[in-house]
């Protein structure tokens, strides 16, 4: 979508200026600003305003410095992050990502993303996101509870229950968040919700694990219905092996179809008999081993080294698991070549704009990372939510309360894809109807 409109385009051009070598965070800007044309269009106010030039602005970004000490008594050094983002409607929320890609510009976009992801759940949580280049991967348990005590040493100033509550995101699970909730804890002495994604014994909620991957079929069908289609006897393809992955996978083939791939950062499996998804569990759950010893428990299976292969294999419906821009252009031209009717993102921003243009132009049903992987943050919602009441919920109660909120956040991005003229357009729906809250909410609450 390339945008036309001047007083967008010059805003765009000033954002590329002041965020140079940032092109994960223009990216997603530009996507959302091309969305955002015809809200414009129609509201001059929230241009008066200045509403666009503060959207763009992160209200606070917080760089430090963790020392942490290795098993070999060597010290080590990295760089942590948080971005805050937007606060108009509710306490800043996002994931902590733990890998040796994330930067400034990285945490930036998504934490842009999340503040209108968090929008479009129906709850009262702002947008926000950090993390640390340190890499878990091959870390013993030491080593990592060192890293995360003083991750949080410095962290704990700028979070709190009211103020910004964290979760995981990529190389942090539960054993991560619960080193960091002890030493916030520690340091704090006080017992809150300050971070979500915790172990079930110590104030974590039911279905977290699940969420976004459940939420994400759950999304993924309701397009599916309102387009006279349905999981049913479909072929899919998931990439990545990891929760988000799993859970997809699960709740797809409890619909009816059948998932023949899945995949790590090394290579991807693919199965024409279906998934064994138990096997992939215990590879990845259990042995925290690489998806090619998939081959070990199913020797007829095929395992390929390198990851974008996965997208040459023919399906019905994509759901890309894994990272951002993990389909290409290209990638998606061979998805529509080889019949592919239907892209949801589980993954934060996993298709280019040429991909993305693609769908579109081919009139693919796209379901943005932005709305359909919203459910893990919905969960880590309810998670605040039970913390505060000071309750737990059984699994149905959470699973049907994300039910429920998915299937409200397909009907905002369809209802905002046809009140602005551009029906089945769930991208630049879920753009505008995230927006629009958040827009409100900053115009209500005055030039702050």
């Amino acid at each position: 979508m390339a945008i036309k409109n001047a007083y967008l385009l010059d805003l765009l051009e000033r954002t590329k200026k002041r965020n140079p070598g940032e092109p994960e965070f223009i990216q997603a800007v530009t996507e959302v600003l091309a969305s955002l044309e015809p809200v414009i269009e129609q509201r001059q106010d929230l241009v008066d305003a200045g509403v666009l030039e503060r959207i763009v602005e992160p209200e606070r970004q917080i760089i430090f410095r963790v020392p942490w000490v290795d098993d070999n008594g060597k010290p080590q050094v990295n760089r942590g992050f948080r971005v805050q983002f937007n606060s108009a409607i509710g306490p800043y929320k996002g994931g902590i990502r733990l890998h040796p890609s994330v930067n400034l510009g990285i945490i930036k976009f998504l934490g842009f993303e999340q503040t209108f992801k968090n929008s479009l759940t129906t709850l009262p949580m702002g947008g926000g996101k950090g993390g640390s280049d340190f890499d878990p991967k091959g870390k013993s348990d030491n080593e990592i509870m060192n890293f995360c005590q003083s991750f949080m040493t410095e962290l704990y100033r700028h979070i709190g229950a009211d103020l910004d509550v964290p979760a995981g995101d990529i190389g942090t699970g539960a054993r991560e968040i619960g080193y960091m909730f002890g030493q916030y804890k520690r340091i704090r002495n006080e017992y809150v919700g300050v971070l979500t994604g915790k172990g079930l014994t110590y104030g974590g909620s039911l279905a977290r694990k699940q969420a976004t991957g459940y939420g994400l079929c759950y999304f993924t069908n309701e397009m599916l219905k309102a387009n006279g289609m349905s999981f049913e006897g479909k072929t899919v393809l998931v990439s990545g092996s990891g929760n988000v992955a799993i859970y997809a996978c699960e709740k797809a083939t409890t619909y009816g179809a059948k998932v023949v791939a899945m995949s790590d950062s090394n290579g991807y499996i693919y199965d024409k008999n279906g998934i064994d998804l138990d096997a992939v569990k215990q590879i990845k759950e259990v042995e925290r081993k690489r998806i090619k010893e998939y081959l070990t428990y199913h020797p007829n299976a095929e395992y390929h080294e390198g990851c974008s292969g996965i997208w040459t294999i023919p399906c019905d419906i994509a759901l890309p698991c894994a990272t951002q821009n993990e389909i290409n252009g290209e990638s998606a031209k061979i998805l529509v070549k080889n019949g592919c009717k239907v892209v949801s993102e589980g993954a934060n921003m996993p298709s280019t704009p040429e991909a993305i243009d693609t769908y579109l132009a081919n009139g693919l049903l796209y379901g943005p990372a932005k709305a359909a992987n919203a459910g893990g943050v919905a969960t880590s919602g309810l998670e605040m939510s039970q913390n505060s009441l000071r309750l737990s919920w059984s699994f149905e109660e959470v699973d049907e309360r994300l039910h429920n909120i998915m299937i409200s956040i397909f009907k905002a991005c369809d209802e905002a894809s046809k009140t602005y003229g551009m029906p089945g357009n769930y991208m630049a729906g879920a753009n505008i109807a995230g927006f629009i809250k958040v827009a409100e909410s900053m115009k209500a609450q005055g030039n702050v």
